[in-house]
């Protein structure tokens, strides 16, 4: 259990030396977690994976959100509550009342130390094939940009007019990574994987008529992509594609960097 008594007698065992800082660093990844009735809470996520726990809200009561979006808040400026109606906002803000909404990515979130834009990482883009596709994007380049990112845009530059995805081709092929979403018969990432050497993360949606199968169609056929260079996250995933590319392009710019 994560308690000050705890912490003391770390930092005690490196003052004297019986610990070393590694060591020490090693066991506070461990730990600590908070305990509820409801959930067990992760603090220290970020420690060991660079990004606090994210709250997937759907099958919660809006006390619930509210409860464990507040004690997130307390060890960090940072959160993001996924699928998230507007009753658990509503729930939430009455205990931390600077929190925001994004109606369209359906996402609580809060960032009270945001990345200037000169500091946050340039190279991701996210390409949405359809109007009726922009919430996963939304919900995508939000997760991105709490990530540190600074993700470009582009959307309904669907297959069935590929000339609007081709007048996109040189941002495309600048980027370091590359969110492809797509309902329908989810053929763009393999469009997009064909023209660049990027790594492209597809994102299939439900969106489409019966045999579309809810997102099946488009999650098989991008698992079927002959383009080299695409990995499939699930049907309507914005924030593991987002999480995805955010991972995978911060080590390219802080390679970059050094």
């Amino acid at each position: 259990m994560f308690t000050p008594e705890h912490i003391r007698n770390l930092l005690d065992r490196v003052a004297s030396r019986e610990l070393d800082v590694s060591e020490a660093l090693d066991t506070l990844r461990a730990m600590p977690f908070e305990q509820t009735p409801y959930a067990t809470i992760d603090h220290h996520r970020q420690l060991r994976d660079g990004f606090g726990e994210v709250v997937y809200c759907q099958s919660k009561s809006a006390e619930q959100v509210a409860q464990i979006v507040a004690k997130l808040v307390d060890h960090g400026g940072r959160v993001l509550a996924t699928r998230a109606t507007d009753e658990q906002f509503q729930a939430a803000c009455a205990l931390v009342p600077d929190l925001h909404y994004d109606e369209l990515a359906r996402a609580i979130w809060l960032d009270r130390n945001p990345r200037s834009a000169t500091e946050a990482y340039p190279g991701t883009v996210v390409v949405a094939a359809g109007t009726s596709d922009l919430p996963v994007a939304a919900e995508a380049t939000l997760t991105l940009k709490l990530l540190g990112h600074k993700p470009q845009c582009i959307t309904d530059v669907g297959v069935a007019g590929l000339h609007r995805l081709l007048h996109h081709v040189e941002t495309l092929q600048a980027a370091n990574v590359i969110v492809a979403i797509a309902g329908m018969e989810g053929a763009l990432p393999s469009v997009i994987g064909g023209i660049t050497s990027a790594p492209v993360v597809a994102v299939p949606t439900s969106v489409g008529y019966g045999t579309s199968f809810g997102g099946i169609t488009a999650l098989l056929a991008m698992l079927n992509t002959c383009a080299s260079g695409v990995t499939v996250v699930n049907i309507d995933n914005g924030f593991g594609a987002g999480y995805f590319a955010g991972t995978v392009n911060r080590k390219i710019v802080e390679a970059g960097r050094c």
